[in-house]
């Protein structure tokens, strides 16, 4: 039997069906970086299946143009990559969706949360909350649970029973020491089952090993970025695969 043909007609289905889905992107996304954001956290992977990450800071002043804020920096996400998350950007976009323990980094133009971490305290931006975890703190990330993706603290001094264990947030894990939350799919209309527990935090084996879901850097980059994020200025993170970011970039407003 002849082999199959190599030759550029034989690829043009799959690149048709590219075509076809950045113009979807472009077309089904009325979307843009709101005018009072004036700090963003650009993400941008290789592929939807990437695991590595390229992250760069940029700020404004009023209607100005996004300037590069510091040099640029590497980090790691999700095992199985990327999948449109729930944030400002609009949904039914085509490509995969993040779901709750699916492996995949949530992408899209999320807001920012809190910090968290163990130590009593840590250098921040002055308008930016943070919260030593002790025993009582918890994450919650039982999709049937009324407080589904959000910080819960105990009454009582320790977990009681085998639910409230599953949502410990102080796990002696030095990759979870510290961390800022991303807001996917956040309350108060975070929706059951689409994803929870997503934040910037300590990557593992210095880069070598992949998240369950977030978006990991060294952890000097992210005392930086904690001390850097500032919620006056509503800063965003924006995470996108590269041919999505090439197709958005411009409707978006991205810098």
């Amino acid at each position: 039997m002849p082999k199959p043909s190599t030759a550029p007609h034989a690829r043009m289905p799959s690149l048709a069906l590219a075509a076809i889905t950045l113009a979807l992107l472009t077309g089904a996304a009325p979307c843009q970086i709101p005018g009072d954001c004036r700090q963003i956290i650009l993400g941008i992977a290789e592929s939807w299946e990437a695991t590595h990450v390229d992250l760069t800071r940029w700020q404004r002043e009023a209607q100005g143009p996004w300037k590069p804020y510091g040099p640029p920096w590497k980090g790691r996400l999700g095992k199985d990559g990327l999948g449109w998350g729930i944030g400002l950007h609009p949904p039914a976009l085509p490509g995969p969706i993040k779901t709750e323990k699916d492996a995949r980094a949530p992408c899209g133009i999320f807001e920012l949360g809190d910090a968290y971490g163990y130590a009593p305290s840590v250098p921040t931006n002055p308008n930016l909350r943070y919260h030593p975890i002790g025993t009582r703190d918890m994450w919650v990330e039982d999709p049937a649970s009324k407080y589904y993706n959000q910080h819960l603290r105990l009454p009582h001094a320790a977990p009681r029973n085998d639910w409230e264990r599953k949502q410990q947030m102080r796990l002696n894990d030095p990759a979870h020491a510290l961390k800022l939350f991303i807001k996917h799919n956040a309350p108060p209309n975070a929706q059951p089952g689409m994803g929870s527990a997503i934040f910037f935090h300590i990557w593992r084996d210095n880069g070598r090993r992949y998240s369950a879901g977030c978006t990991t850097m060294p952890e000097d980059r992210l005392r930086d970025l904690i001390r850097w994020v500032d919620p006056a200025r509503r800063p965003l993170f924006v995470l996108l695969p590269k041919p999505a970011y090439a197709q958005l970039r411009a409707p978006w407003a991205l810098p």
